[in-house]
């Protein structure tokens, strides 16, 4: 009899074991699929591609408000990634330190640049041709938690700046004049 209970036992524990192993893959792959959902989400609001609502983005939030202020919706970030918004420019800018993905408009639209951003130890992070959005804003993804140098170049203009990605930092650059 005893032996009975004991095998039960074990095979209830590996049952559960295998249950919970199979809801924490589960769990692992939604929050990686959430998280690639919410950086979609960001770059349709950014596009201008979705109407009807405003959507500004904190350190740690990506926020939505119907145009109607009826309703808001808070969007948590990746834990890894944050985001930034940067707007070179040359004769105009505005103050800003949350970014407004559906308000704020930078001068340069549509514009190639050249983007290097390396970390404070001298380690590349990114090095590209970007082409800024219809409202002149570059968006990144970085890691948190950390300095960088960045360097912009346009029509023979550049700038270079230090930003960092710390929680309470801003996700608006607009102080890059190129010169």
């Amino acid at each position: 009899m005893k032996l009975k209970i004991i095998i039960a036992a074990l095979l209830l524990s590996v049952f559960l074991a295998a249950c919970t192993s199979e809801d924490a893959n589960e769990e692992a792959l939604t929050n990686d699929s959430e998280m690639t959902d919410i950086k979609e989400l960001v770059q349709d609001y950014s596009m201008g591609d979705v109407t009807g609502q405003t959507a500004s983005i904190t350190s740690k939030q990506l926020i939505v408000t119907e145009n109607d202020e009826s309703s808001e919706t808070a969007y948590d970030l990746p834990d890894e990634e944050f985001f930034v918004s940067i707007a070179p420019y040359i004769n105009e800018t505005h103050p800003c330190e949350i970014h407004s993905l559906t308000g704020c408009q930078g001068e340069l639209a549509n514009k190639d640049f050249d983007v290097s951003i390396e970390d404070m130890e001298g380690n590349l992070v990114l090095e590209e041709k970007m082409n800024s959005e219809s409202n002149g804003f570059i968006d990144l993804w970085l890691p948190r938690d950390k300095t960088y140098r960045v360097k912009i170049t346009h029509d023979g203009k550049q700038v270079e700046s230090e930003i960092s990605t710390f929680e309470n930092d801003g996700t608006c650059i607009t102080t890059m004049q190129l010169i």
